[in-house]
């Protein structure tokens, strides 16, 4: 019998990392038509949110004890072309004691080059995910870069995936490389690795990143050129 979101969502789950079958269990036991924009792991208007949807090739993308993220967007922070966004000034970002005391520093989309290509210069960059990602009461995950950054002069940075979140992650990237570094348009860049809690988190993430980039694209999956339509892809 297929495994489903709610094996994971109320009994002691047992230690350890998920395998691949186990994720791709969650990922066929939810339904792919469902509200995206749910909170993961519950129950919409279509029944419980996939683990993973958004993807570009399944087959690929699932691995031994993970699942592999791909690019769909990179951003730049304001000030990274000496357009403004000095330390504390106009763009930078601010983060107090209060949550009512953070603000996101500013960021503009970058336009591939040579198609799906993005040729990044030494510096921090923000990507977006194309894949949305709906972890149940019971499931947190963390995402490392793939092992090809590191030997390409390339870091990426996540923070921690809680259980009940659901949304299109963001990566800080930093190309340290003198050289700079050449990115493609849905290549596989980060794993996410899943975790089962002791015992399901009685609310979950709840935070203000929660359903993040969902909607942000009109209803089409970033790594996707305006124009081309959405259906068919999970």
């Amino acid at each position: 019998m297929p495994m489903t979101v709610a094996d994971f969502s109320g009994a002691r789950a047992q230690p350890g990392v998920l395998n691949r079958a186990a994720i791709a269990a969650l990922i066929d036991g939810g339904d792919a038509g469902g509200d995206a924009g749910g909170d993961g792991g519950s129950d919409g208007p279509g029944g419980p949110a996939p683990l993973v949807s958004g993807y570009v090739d399944l087959a690929e993308q699932l691995q031994p004890n993970g699942f592999d993220l791909t690019l769909g967007q990179v951003a730049q922070f304001a000030g990274a072309d000496g357009s403004g966004g000095d330390a504390g000034g106009a763009g930078a970002g601010r983060l107090g004691v209060s949550g009512a005391d953070r603000e996101l520093p500013s960021t503009r989309p970058l336009p591939g080059t040579d198609g799906d290509w993005w040729h990044l210069r030494p510096g921090a960059y923000l990507a977006t995910f194309n894949e949305i990602v709906s972890l149940p009461l019971n499931l947190m995950a963390l995402c490392r870069p793939r092992s090809t950054l590191l030997r390409s002069g390339v870091s990426l940075h996540t923070g921690v995936w809680d259980a009940g979140y659901c949304g299109q992650g963001q990566a800080l990237v930093t190309v340290h490389h003198p050289g700079g570094w050449r990115a493609q348009r849905n290549a596989r860049i980060a794993q996410l690795v899943f975790l089962p809690l002791a015992e399901a988190d009685a609310h979950g993430y709840a935070g203000v990143y929660q359903h993040d980039g969902i909607y942000q694209y009109a209803g089409v999956r970033p790594g996707v050129q305006p124009g081309e339509n959405r259906e068919g892809m999970r």
